[in-house]
């Protein structure tokens, strides 16, 4: 028998509502925070058991709370996600139908490329190309910036990648229409784009670059996991964003207690 959703876990819903997705760190002292403040039985230790509870009630509104990993920094995050919606059109409510055309484009950019990301020269020319609406340059960086602000995307340096969140909502989307270009990281097993590729033509295993850094960590002589040969790719330092990691809720998130819930790189050739 499923166990019943107390306030405190009503009150975390109501701040996932709020936020969309947060930080693994953030979850822990969200979970804390509930717990205490409505008398609950806290462990430090449960915070998936205690999400879990909510996600159960959550599953006949075709919604489930998921966590994933950036592909960034390696955190862990959680984010509120609506399973009736499978694709893009998830974001319709926010998006108009030409800034939802440019997002896929951006996205098969991104999916086609070796290096997992897409310059602002490349989706700005994508914009010129749309078959709905045609953006000028000025409205596809506005649309850039949003996508960014809603964490769909990650920019630096005017290359675009695909946010934690976006890889979280849209994985089976993106497993369904990309097929053999998606592949998976040969550490965690989740979607690999920023990535390292092992040169043997008959591995190719891929491996976030966090996972990289973990997995080989001092040592000095690396070399693939699956075939053996020797790892010839620069091994990245553990990377720790301990500000992003740490980075506690806001006050108004954490005090909504009344939740509602509702429902430019090489290209690789497609498979026709």
């Amino acid at each position: 028998m499923s166990r019943p959703m107390g306030d405190s876990h009503r009150r975390f819903l109501q701040s996932m509502m709020s936020n969309g997705i947060i930080s693994s760190s953030q979850a822990k002292v969200l979970h804390k925070h509930c717990c205490e403040t409505h008398g609950a039985h806290y462990a430090h230790d449960r915070l998936d058991e205690f999400i879990d509870v909510i996600n159960t009630q959550l599953q006949p509104m075709f919604m489930n709370i998921r966590k994933g990993m950036s592909e960034e920094d390696g955190l862990q995050y959680y984010a509120l996600v609506n399973m009736a919606e499978t694709d893009v059109t998830r974001m319709a409510s926010d998006y108009a139908d030409n800034e939802l055309e440019l997002f896929r484009k951006t996205m098969d950019l991104i999916v086609d490329s070796e290096s997992g990301s897409a310059s602002s020269t490349d989706i700005l020319n994508c914009a010129d190309s749309l078959q709905t609406k045609k953006l000028k340059k000025k409205e596809t960086e506005h649309v850039l910036n949003k996508f960014v602000q809603d964490k769909w995307l990650n920019e630096k340096h005017g290359e675009y990648t695909l946010s934690v969140r976006c890889i979280i909502e849209m994985e089976q989307y993106m497993r369904i229409i990309y097929q053999d270009l998606i592949k998976v990281c040969h550490v965690c097993q989740n979607i690999a784009l920023q990535c390292q590729i092992c040169e043997n033509p008959r591995c190719g295993i891929k491996m976030h670059l966090p996972c990289v850094a973990r997995y080989f960590k001092g040592r000095s002589d690396p070399h693939c996991p699956s075939c053996n040969d020797f790892w010839p790719h620069e091994i990245p330092e553990i990377l720790r964003s301990q500000s992003q990691g740490s980075q506690s809720l806001s006050s108004s998130a954490k005090e909504n207690t009344a939740p509602t819930p509702s429902t430019s790189a090489t290209r690789r050739s497609r498979r026709s």
